[in-house]
């Protein structure tokens, strides 16, 4: 799953990814998914995880967008004060797809390879 930020704003630095990473690790246990890898930049982030084929992606994605945004501001109000003046965190879109035809260490490679932001 790729999110980007609203607008592309580069909001992300190393604190804030951290924060996120336990965020989705522990909303995606509430959905009985596993989260396998995650990293971001500074205007997007890629999770990969496993979810249990009764989930409705677009629900769960849905949970995920609007919980992580919403702890996210409370957390880091005065920092996301300086990007974004209304209440918004996510752009309205995600993308998501299957990895039958690439290998999970593959995907775990790319992932890692993001250029996270330092300190």
């Amino acid at each position: 799953m790729v999110l980007t930020t609203k607008y592309r704003r580069k909001v992300f630095n190393a604190e804030m990814l951290n924060r996120l990473h336990e965020i989705l690790e522990e909303l995606l246990g509430k959905w009985d998914c596993k989260l396998i890898e995650f990293n971001g930049e500074t205007d997007h982030v890629h999770a990969l995880f496993q979810y249990h084929p009764d989930v409705a992606l677009s629900n769960l994605v849905n949970n995920l967008k609007s919980v992580t945004s919403r702890k996210l501001r409370q957390e880091f109000t005065d920092y996301l004060a300086t990007f974004y003046w209304k209440d918004v965190f996510w752009n309205g879109f995600y993308f998501v797809a299957s990895c039958g035809g690439v290998t999970i260490s593959t995907l775990k490679q790319y992932i890692e390879n993001q250029d996270r932001p330092k300190g």
